[in-house]
Parts: structure tokens; sequence; C-alpha cells
């Protein structure tokens, strides 16, 4: 079913020109929350004070004519991103009460812009998971199938996205955390080049491979988003200081001069059936509309889980040390001792997916095991990367096309017990976080369940016009992004 709700980019152009009022787009936004989030439980806290009287301040600033494009738009927020004075929790019984005493740079800016934060979306324990399930606050539902999975960690983001709660949302992707979730619920996903935004102020996992990007309808409203996210931050010492391009000025393209690269070690016997047919119609769209495919190798991509899975723990063990009791966040009750404060602190704080996390972290990173596991995976990073730009270089690449996931939403409690399987589910988005490049997951397609199928296109370092540019031109020349849930629509 096609959605009766408007793009980011056609509320905008709609609040410019006075047929509707950020008022009355923010109004209906909560009121979907309201009716929907009991069953999807996407949003953690719902901010709706704060979210009506910023759109009382966005319609007066459009009225003076001193309005940007996300003037007066609805946005969720992952519950990563530290909002002051509004709860920031990510989704861990360890900050179930913390409200921080100042903004993320990414929030900062949305605010700046004018943009309306309806509240913070639900997600995995410090954004450690696949599934959404890992919350302290419970599992976020699919909005095609209440059974499902949205995915993860962004997958509060992705639902309600999806549900059409907002009109745009913030992820954050470590290893697929917005390319993942955005397959799994048919929406577009960016994640944008390691350091084009700013992390200062989002919750740390993994430092060397976290990155914020913008969950949306379609890629103009990505391209939208990413405007005001993106740029140098002195705050952030990874923050790149490049100039940010018009993205949304880049959108239109010919892509006959478009060459697109198809790694063969992405299409093996383990993708599903219906995810290989989806992905070959996708091709087939991009050689009619005049782009080059061409079969390249990327031979390193083998080693992507058991790299991922050092070298994120690691940080995340490194990054999780200073939840201790002691500086903020929960403190267990009557420690006997400062050991008993400190085990019992994160005894109770953390959730199972975390401390196992943590404990390998410790492990790889201990003495006698850090050059043996840690260092070794650094340098299996480097070749993972490399691999990348050569193919880019020999072949003279646009972009690369991949599945983002592949399989289509699981059931709820599926692979709990089998975290091996659960981290499988990264297979195709994980090589991107190690390597540092921007990649985009579009839906392009439905499975015989109804269930939402995406793609990825991978691009060099910074060019994310050029991965927007192709994406976009793809969903000018199918619906496949206006498909919506069909319980959820208006």
């Amino acid at each position: 079913m096609e959605s009766a709700l408007p793009t980011l980019a056609a509320a905008s152009r709609a609040l410019a020109a006075g047929t509707v009022s950020s008022l009355e787009l923010t109004r209906a936004c909560l009121q979907r929350i309201a009716r929907l989030n009991p069953e999807i439980n996407a949003f953690i806290t719902i901010d709706e004070e704060g979210a009506l009287q910023a759109a009382r301040e966005a319609d007066a600033r459009i009225a003076r004519k001193e309005h940007t494009p996300l003037t007066g738009i609805p946005l969720a927020i992952k519950d990563i991103f530290c909002t002051q004075g509004l709860r920031t929790t990510c989704a861990s019984a360890m900050l179930a009460n913390f409200i921080p005493p100042y903004e993320s740079t990414v929030t900062g800016r949305l605010r700046t812009a004018g943009a309306v934060l309806l509240g913070k979306t639900n997600m995995d324990e410090f954004a450690m998971g696949s599934s959404n399930e890992t919350s302290h606050f419970g599992p976020v539902r699919n909005p095609w199938d209440l059974d499902r999975t949205p995915g993860g960690s962004s997958g509060g983001s992705a639902a309600a996205m999806a549900a059409g709660m907002c009109l745009g949302a913030l992820g954050t992707d470590t290893g697929g955390s917005i390319r993942q979730p955005a397959a799994l619920t048919g929406i577009t996903g960016l994640k944008p080049t390691y350091g084009r935004v700013s992390r200062f102020g989002m919750i740390a996992f993994a430092s060397s491979l976290d990155q914020a990007g913008p969950m949306t309808r379609t890629v103009e409203d990505a391209a939208l988003l990413l405007q005001v996210m993106a740029g140098h931050d002195p705050l952030d010492a990874t923050s790149i200081d490049a100039p940010v391009p018009d993205y949304a000025a880049a959108l239109p393209c010919d892509l006959r001069d478009v060459r697109i690269g198809i790694p063969e070690e992405y299409f093996g016997n383990g993708l599903n059936h219906e995810i290989r047919a989806a992905i070959e119609a996708v091709q087939e769209v991009y050689r009619e509309l005049g782009a080059t495919l061409v079969p390249i190798s990327l031979p390193m991509t083998g080693h992507a889980i058991p790299t991922y899975y050092i070298i994120a723990p690691a940080e995340a063990s490194s990054n999780l040390a200073r939840y201790d009791g002691i500086r903020f966040g929960h403190r267990a009750d009557q420690p006997k001792d400062l050991r008993d404060l400190y085990c019992r602190t994160r005894a109770e704080g953390f959730g199972p997916e975390v401390k196992r996390r943590i404990m390998l972290g410790t492990y790889v990173l201990s003495s006698g095991y850090y050059d043996a596991y840690y260092r070794k995976a650094q340098q299996v990073r480097r070749l993972i990367a490399e691999d990348f730009s050569t193919a880019f270089a020999k072949h003279r690449l646009t972009a690369i096309l991949t599945p983002t996931s592949p399989e289509t939403a699981f059931l709820l409690g599926e692979k709990n017990q089998d975290p091996v399987s659960m981290y499988l589910s990264d297979i195709d988005t994980i090589n991107v976080n190690l390597a540092g490049l921007p990649a985009i997951s579009l839906p392009c397609g439905l499975d015989a369940r109804g269930l939402p199928i995406g793609f990825q296109l991978i691009g060099r370092p910074l060019d994310e016009p050029a991965i927007l540019a192709t994406g976009h031109a793809f969903q000018q020349a199918t619906r496949w992004h206006a498909h919506t849930p069909p319980g959820v629509t208006p």
C-alpha cells in the first residue's frame, strides 16, 4: 500500500507555502504516536510540550521568512544523542534517569535549523544489537508485522519512520544499525563517511566505527537532513574539516556516466533467494537507466565478522568503563565497599548483551592477547579498506551495489539464544564501517510474506553526493519507497 503521508521534502514545501502549519504537522505526529506507540514501542520518551512549543516557534519563523528546509519538520531522535534537559537513556538501566546538562552537536544543529524534536526513540542497549530486543525498555515491533523485529540498533527510529510517527529520524550506525533496520522496515537509511557528522554528545559504543545519519522515506529527504547534520565540529577530534556540498542540488544525475560494482562475495549461497531476485531486479533498473554494471571482487569480505567483533567490543569495553556508579548514571544501593559498588552497579545497570561485549572486549585487550587479537584485527581492517579503494580505482566505480541484509525481518526471540546468528544479520553492512565509507540502504521489494527488502549503495569517502544521486535515480524510476505497512496507514 502506498503512503498517504507527506515526505519530509513535500512537508517542507507545504510549510513554506503556508498550506500547512508546523503545529498541525506536529499534532498529527503526536496523535499517531499516542495511537501506535503502545503496540510498536518505538519511543522511550515523548516530549509533547517541547515539541508543540518548537512548532509554534517554527511557524513564527516561517511567517518572518527566516526558515530553512527543516524548519517546522517533526523528527524522531534515537535515544543515544544527548538532549539538554530531556532524558537520554541509551535504552539502558544504567542511564534510565539521566538528564544531560548539554546538547549533542547534531541535535543542536537540528534545533538551530528550526526542526521539531518529538522525542527519543527506542534502541538496542548502548546500540549493541541487531533486533532492538536488548533494550531495557522492551523490544520494538516492526510495523509490517508486530511479531517481527524492525532490526537494530536504530529499530525505534526505523519503526517510527515506517509507521508515520515522524517525517524523519536520526539513527547511528556502528556496523549497520541505520541500514539494516531501514531495509527491514522499508525506509531509506544513510550511513555517512566516518567523520562527516559530529559524534559530540552521541553516547559512544565503538568510537572508531560510530556514525550518525538520517532515516527517512526518500533519498531527497535524507539529503535535506544530512545537509544540516554534516560539517566540521571542533568539539569532535575525529570530525573531518571539509566543505559540505549541496546534497539536494546534486540529486539529479545522468546515469550513463555511472559505473556500479557488483561484488561476487555478497551474492553467495547464503543469500535468501527472494532477496537475490529483488537485487537482480534493481540491477536491471539501473541498466535501463543507462548505468554500467561491473562485476568486481572484494576478497577480504569474509573476514568482516571476526574483525568487527574484536574491534567493536574492545572499544565498547573502554568506553563503558566510565559507568562505575560514581560519576553519573545508576548507582548500587548501600555498597559494602568500593569493589562492591563497582561490581553491583555494573551488574545491575548493564543487560546481558552489553556484558557479553564488555567481557569479550576486555579479554582481547588484556595483556598477552592484545597483539594476537586487537592488533591483528586492526591490520585486517586496513586490508578491508584497501579492498574497497582498489575496486573503486581499478574499475572507476561510482558506487558498489549489494544486499543490505541477507534476510527480511525475523521473528522476535528467534535469534536470542544464538548470538552468532544474530551477529550475522550485519554481514552485508559491517565492512562499510570498518572502511569508514558512506553507504545508503533503499527499499526495493517485498518478499512472499509482504516484508520489505533493501539494497545498499556504497560510495567513496566523502562521496555522499554520488550514492545519493544514484539512489535518487532508482527512486524516481520505482515506487518501492512509497510503500508503507498496510496496518498503520492513516
